[in-house]
């Protein structure tokens, strides 16, 4: 029995989200034939922004390659226009002649760019700016062109003269209003966008009403002309002025069209077997120009065509971001107010951040953000659920953290979050479908989540988010390597270049590394805080100041918290070694505290599970026992086999190395997570093949190996080196370790270090420069001398408050 065929008219992301709804629905359904009119695959076209910008190719922005049409037996048609709809026969016609036949057409044409009617608009170098065609356009006029006009201070505008100017072009943009994006931020937001903007280069002329294009004899560009008779000379002009739906086809077939395709809820047309989604929409007299609003039409789509027929889509509200690296702002809603609504609002200019959250009948009815929007998400959380806020009022301004107990980078966010609470809003990802794509898929990066999920793949907004919930839900096997384009969008600075300038100048302390490599927010936020915290502990040790508030909350409170908000505390146990008394100390707090789970780890440790926060404090003084730092970016275990001792294939006492490698590094901070691990023989019993320092004893002394990593993706160690004696074993591994904490990225493993410097530069500097390796495991040594335990420091009283629960009083 033959299928149902559905025809799709455009391969953008609304038609292409459409289908992959509708094979998770009904994947056999139909018989599945899509028509591009670009010669190419399916792309995200909020991307178009990096790729001008150098950040990004199309090839890494491409949503779904050719193969993925045929493993999921979809008919594709790149290059090839649909210039006529017969509903009559039931045909489409292809600009070749060619027609094919459908039984459900869905209509997915987009929208076309506005070209402002005045003369000139013709002229060669005057462009618009929609697809990767114009943005491939606009990268080789850079090449040849030194100066450009966008016409328009909207999203597109600005991200188009953002990209134009990192080509190297001096760039004006050219903006009727009279504050940037006025239709998405109000006038306060807006004069602080420009000042950024200017300072990075970008020069405005604002109210301006452009009146011609000026162009040479031969055709081409020369000018713009204002209304007030004013000009400006430049080599190229780009408009960005707005958007309208692509009806033209769905008009020619005799659909009702009015600014858009007409639809229902069911996203239907008024012919019955003809549905529509995306910017060629008018849904309820509103057409939408943002993903967003175009995934959740998808959605709707995709459960009629499977004959499902109980979705409605009831329009969307709408949030803007801009795609400009380091630009952090936001709105959504009402956030111009009215006489009805009250308004609260923070702002402080010279720091460069500004808030407007608006308040109608105790709800949440629109938010301005400017320069702080890392509560953004969960203001719009807020207000598209129309909670009642009278409640958190006095909170609502500074976020969310200040509601409840907090992390640091949001730590609670993610485990305060349901599954349902959605992360992505381009794609309409709810928490629930990461977390079981992470479990399930086996994921460990953001990448695997983009893939798996299409979460943060689009306008990159909630990629931070993403990193979170992995953290949250993978714990110690989250891996992340930094990228090396930026810290943050704090900054443009490496994150080799912050390290060199806190070196070089002394820095100590967040403010002056802030002040002295022009910060752009200047309290920095949750990705750049704990990287330039780890890297002025490790440049200056002694001297700087260690900020708890700069670290997630294991390692602000010691502890590893776990998915109820409880606590696990694992005492150190040197070398897997305990003896009877603190065994007897650990039973003592399990019966007192009624712990509910004790558990021996792989890295030879008791863990206690489910320790509430308020008595961490107590646990940590009836144990008497020191830290095992099975929670931070720390060393962590050394994990030891018998050994010569009692093993009868133990070549050396393994044992007693693990403890003095134990002592040595106690209380240790590192990039990221560091295990050791030392075997009596090379029946490696204590893996320390996978180890991020692994030491095998041999008949002769022992062997080294670096770079191994036993998480989700099992990285096997490589040979370092061998040495004869245990204080040798001490000073190689020590130096480079130190080497690690010196040079390598903040979330970086060892193994991700080695891989960006090479081990033979490693080699280079450890085992082959006897005078390098000395002082490289002098300043381990010293760094690390005087250093107290954690929880001793608690015990006395340090950071009382941080264990007192919140009290809500009614």
């Amino acid at each position: 029995m033959s299928k149902p065929k559905l025809i799709v008219i455009g391969n953008g992301m609304a038609g292409i989200r459409t289908v992959e709804e509708l094979l998770l629905l009904a994947p056999h359904h139909y018989d599945i034939t899509v028509f591009g009119a670009e010669p190419h695959p399916n792309y995200n076209r909020i991307l178009l922004s990096p790729v001008l910008a150098g950040e990004q190719t199309f090839d890494q922005i491409v949503l779904n390659t050719v193969d993925w049409y045929a493993e999921n037996h979809i008919t594709l048609h790149m290059g090839k226009a649909i210039t006529q709809i017969d509903r009559i026969r039931r045909v489409v016609v292809a600009d070749d002649g060619s027609e094919t036949p459908y039984d459900r057409l869905l209509l997915a044409t987009g929208s076309t760019p506005v070209m402002l009617p005045i003369p000139g608009k013709d002229l060669n170098g005057v462009l618009s700016y929609r697809d990767i065609y114009d943005t491939d356009t606009m990268i080789h006029a850079a090449t040849t062109k030194q100066t450009a006009v966008v016409i328009g201070g909207g999203l597109l505008g600005l991200e188009a003269a953002n990209g134009l100017m990192l080509r190297g072009m001096a760039v004006t943009v050219v903006h009727l209003g009279h504050w940037l994006l006025d239709r998405q931020l109000d006038v306060a937001a807006g004069k602080l966008l420009e000042k950024s903007l200017r300072e990075r280069g970008l020069t405005f002329l604002l109210g301006q009403s452009t009146a011609a294009i000026i162009g040479n004899a031969a055709g081409d560009v020369c000018g713009v002309r204002f209304s007030d008779g004013t000009e400006i000379a430049t080599d190229l002009v780009v408009m960005a002025v707005g958007i309208r739906p692509n009806t033209q086809l769905a008009l020619a077939a005799g659909l009702h069209c009015k600014n858009g395709i007409v639809v229902s809820d069911a996203l239907q047309t008024y012919d019955p077997r003809i549905y529509a989604v995306g910017e060629c929409v008018n849904h309820r007299g509103t057409a939408y120009g943002l993903v967003a609003p175009l995934f959740e039409m998808a959605k709707v789509a995709a459960n009629h065509l499977a004959l499902m027929g109980y979705g409605q889509y009831q329009g969307s509200i709408l949030s803007t971001k801009l795609k400009v690296t380091g630009i952090d702002l936001f709105s959504a809603g009402d956030f111009m107010g009215s006489d009805e609504a009250e308004e609260i609002v923070l702002s402080d200019p010279a720091g460069g951040v500004y808030k407007k959250l608006v308040i109608k009948d105790d709800k949440l009815i629109g938010a301005c953000l400017y320069g702080d929007t890392l509560d953004a998400a969960w203001y719009f959380k807020l207000l598209r659920d129309g909670r009642n806020i009278s409640d958190l009022r006095d909170h609502l301004m500074f976020g969310e953290s200040s509601v409840g107990d907090a992390g640091v980078a949001g730590q609670s966010r993610v485990s305060g979050m349901q599954d349902k609470d959605e992360v992505c809003g381009c794609n309409g990802v709810c928490k629930g479908t990461i977390v079981k794509a992470i479990n399930e898929q086996g994921l460990f990066t953001v990448d695997d989540v983009k893939k798996h999920t299409k979460a943060a793949s689009s306008c990159g907004s909630c990629t931070g988010l993403v990193e979170q919930i992995l953290m949250n839900t993978l714990g110690t096997h989250f891996q992340e390597t930094p990228k090396t384009k930026a810290v943050c969008g704090c900054t443009d600075h490496t994150h080799a270049q912050v390290r060199q300038s806190i070196k070089q100048h002394h820095l100590l302390n967040h403010a002056q590394v802030y002040e002295f490599m022009d910060w752009r927010t200047p309290n920095g936020c949750a990705t750049c805080r704990p990287a330039v915290n780890y890297y002025l502990l490790s440049t200056w040790p002694h001297e700087s100041v260690d900020d708890p508030q700069s670290r997630f909350v294991n390692e602000r409170v010691h502890a590893n918290i776990q998915k109820d908000g409880t606590f696990s505390v694992i005492p150190q146990m040197k070398g897997g070694v305990t003896n009877a008394s603190e065994l007897r100390r650990i039973a003592d707090v399990a019966d007192k505290y009624a712990v509910p789970l004790l558990k021996v780890t792989g890295g030879q440790r008791i863990d206690l599970l489910g320790i509430k926060k308020e008595d961490l404090v107590n646990v940590w003084a009836d144990l008497g026992m020191q830290s095992g730092h099975a929670y931070g970016k720390s060393i962590r275990t050394v994990k030891t086999c018998v050994g010569s001792e009692f093993c009868r294939f133990g070549t050396q006492n393994s044992t007693q190395m693990g403890i003095d490698l134990e002592t040595m590094l106690a209380n240790m901070w590192s990039p990221h997570k560091v295990k050791l691990a030392v075997s009596g023989c090379p029946r490696n019993c204590a893996e320390s093949g996978i180890k991020d320092v692994g030491v095998i004893a041999v008949e002769s002394g022992w062997e080294l190996y670096v770079g191994g990593n036993g998480g989700i993706k099992t990285e096997v160690a490589q040979f370092f080196c061998k040495v004869k004696t245990a204080d040798e074993v001490k000073e190689y591994s020590g130096a480079f370790l130190q080497l690690y904490r010196e040079e390598a990225y903040y979330l970086d493993r060892t193994v991700h270090y080695i891989a960006r410097v090479g081990l033979d530069y490693v080699k280079a500097k450890v085992v082959e420069d006897a005078a390098n390796r000395q002082a490289l495991f002098e300043r381990l040594l010293y760094s690390l001398d005087g250093l107290r335990d954690p929880w001793a420091e608690r015990i006395a009283g340090k950071a009382k408050r941080e264990f007192i629960p919140i009290k809500v009083i009614a």
